[in-house]
Parts: C-alpha cells; structure tokens; sequence
C-alpha cells in the first residue's frame, strides 16, 4: 500500500515533469510570434518602440509567414488574456471565463452561437487596432523629437541605429554629410527591409515622410489594406520556392531551416506541420484547388474581414462542443479552458485540486 508521503512525493514528480516538459516546450517549439529581432528589442524600450512588432495581436498570420498561435486566445480574452498566465489560481480563472461568458452571450439564453462568437471576435480585433493606435502616438514621439508631426527615412534610420548601440550624434553627421556608414551585415539586411517597408507606408502623394497615421501602418500593416498586401508579398516572397508567386502545399509545411536535435523537438516539428496542412487546406486554400493565390492569402490575413471571423467562430465552437448543437455552454468553455486561456497548466492544476 502507498502511503500519503509517498503519493505527495508522486505527485509532487508528476508536476515537475511536467513543467520541465512546457519548459522545453518553449524553447524548441517555433511559436508564430518569435523572431531574433522581438528577442533583441525585448532588451532595449527605445528599440522596442521604433521597431515594428513581429508579433500582430489579433491577426491569423504573422508578418514572417508564421500561424500566431495565440489567436484563438487573443480575440477571445482581449485585453484579459495577461490575467490568465500559468500561476493563476484555477478558481480565479474560471470565474473570469464565467464572466466572459456572459459578455459574449448576448441574449442571455445561457449558450453562445456563432453569430454571437462572430460578434464577440470582431470587438476583440477592434480593441487590439484601438491598443495599437494608442501606443503607435508614443511610439511616433519617440521618432518625432522636433515634433513637426512629420519623420523622414533618415530621422528614422537614426534613431534605428541608436537603439543597435551606434552613436546617435556620429549616424547624424555622417548622414547629413552623405558619408559610408560602416554596418554590419545583419542590420543593413534589417534596414533594407524597414525600408521597403516604409515607402509601402508612404500614402501618395509620395513625400518620403510619414505622419503619424502612416507611421500607424508602418508598424501595424494590418491596419491598412495597402500595406496588408505588401506584408502577402513578403510572406509569398520568402515561402514561394518555385518563383510563380503562389503557395503550394508544399511550399506552406516546408520547415524553417534547423536541426531537430531529439525525440521530443521532432514531435513538435510534426505538430507544427500537422497544424500548417490544416490551415492551409480547411481555411486559406478558399476554393481548394491546392494552390494559395495572393488574393486568398490577403482575404485570410484580413483582421476585419467578417466572413473570417464567422469561419472562427464556427472553428472555435466545433473545438469544444461536445453535445454537437453547434453551440457553447458555460461548461463546455471551462471544460476546454486550455484552449481558450492558452494556460498550459491550468487543467492539470484543477485536476490535482479535485483529487485532494
């Protein structure tokens, strides 16, 4: 027979294994919304303000052609998503899944429709864009220091280069003298891109100065739909491996470049392939021909495109309704919880404490 000790000790094992696994989870998973530069601006808040976020809140895809896998939690917590983190107490937890719950159940019949889903998807995609605009007047300020209300390539480009440790004073001079500046390979490669990506956001007429709304789209191409298509460009440009500027399924799963380096990295690898051939054929692919034009990949990217966020809602309510009455009730949401919250521990947690 196991004494107490010895099950508490079991049990105590059971949970550090488990952390230790979502510990390497994070690390050998290829999260959509990571990148060598969001790592290195995390170090620096004057880098992090000038520099466009690699990660979109509330869009499907990310700029590098990765699947934000947060989306599912992004337009359905909304602004309440940081307040569900692993450590939360599972009582805490479902009392504010009660509450959201009643929110996006507009006609309090005790169960949550599609149309409602839509409803509640497409106000959390609105409150992501307001949050953007917000920070982006902080952020144009921090470019903007003469406060003309208008900032050239090169005021920008100087401030980009402060942030990478050149000195701010010595860029300036060499600049307005037209002189070479020595920069290492990486950064030019970064620069050319943000410069790309700055004369998109320069609405015509063309002055190569972008005010604050154009800076907006600068950093948040979501926002406007001309620089939403030169993101699809991008991301065909970096997938497209046959140069006829469409995807294939092939083209779409192909993994990054890398090394599986265990058992367990590899059975992420497979997941992360299993997740893209789904997308890509149950939802991009809009007319399922095998090939993804420009124009699907645009219309998928679309953040406010309320025919997408119906195709979600759906999705999100076949995820976890059991009954199949192709509505969510209260206990259905708590019971797939994880898959709403993204609190990889929570059900385990819940399960301990019911045990006891």
């Amino acid at each position: 027979m196991v004494s107490k000790r010895a099950f508490v000790c079991s049990l105590g094992s059971i949970y550090l294994s488990l952390l230790f696994v979502f510990l390497l989870m994070d690390v050998y998973a290829r999260p959509a919304n990571s990148s060598v530069l969001k790592e290195k601006a995390a170090d620096s808040k004057d880098e992090n303000e000038i520099l466009p976020p690699d990660h979109l809140n509330g869009v499907k895809m990310e700029m590098d052609g990765h699947l934000n896998k947060e989306f599912h939690q992004e337009v359905f917590l909304g602004k309440e998503m940081e307040e569900f983190d692993e450590d939360s107490e599972p009582r805490r937890n479902r009392r504010k899944l009660m509450v959201i719950f009643a929110k996006v159940d507009q006609n309090k019949d005790k169960k949550v429709s599609a149309k409602e889903m839509q409803r509640w998807i497409m106000e959390k995609t609105e409150e992501h864009f307001q949050e953007a605009v917000e920070e982006n007047k902080m952020h144009f300020r921090a470019v903007d220091p003469d406060g003309d209300g208008h900032v050239s390539w090169d005021e920008y480009k100087i401030k980009f280069l402060a942030s990478k440790g050149f000195n701010e004073k010595e860029v300036a001079e060499k600049i307005k003298n037209n002189e070479e500046l020595k920069i290492d390979e990486e950064t030019q490669e970064v620069l050319d891109n943000l410069k790309d990506r700055w004369y998109q956001a320069d609405n015509p007429p063309a002055d190569l100065l972008l005010n604050e709304e154009e800076f907006l789209s600068f950093l948040h191409p979501e926002h406007s739909r001309g620089m939403l298509k030169f993101m699809v460009k991008e991301i065909v440009r970096d997938l497209d491996q046959d140069g006829d500027k469409k995807l294939t399924l092939s083209e779409f799963i192909s993994l990054p470049v890398g090394t599986v380096e265990n058992q367990q990295a590899q059975d992420i690898d497979d997941d992360w392939v299993k997740d893209r051939k789904k997308e890509f054929e149950e939802v991009i692919d809009a007319d399922h021909d095998g090939i993804v034009t420009m124009e699907e990949l645009e219309e998928y990217m679309d953040p406010m495109n309320e025919y997408n966020a119906l195709n979600e809602a759906k999705q999100m309510i076949a995820v976890a309704d059991e009954n199949q009455n192709h509505h969510l009730e209260l206990e259905e949401i708590l019971k797939y919880s994880e898959y709403f919250t993204g609190s990889k521990l929570m059900d385990y947690a819940r399960n301990v404490h019911e045990e006891f």
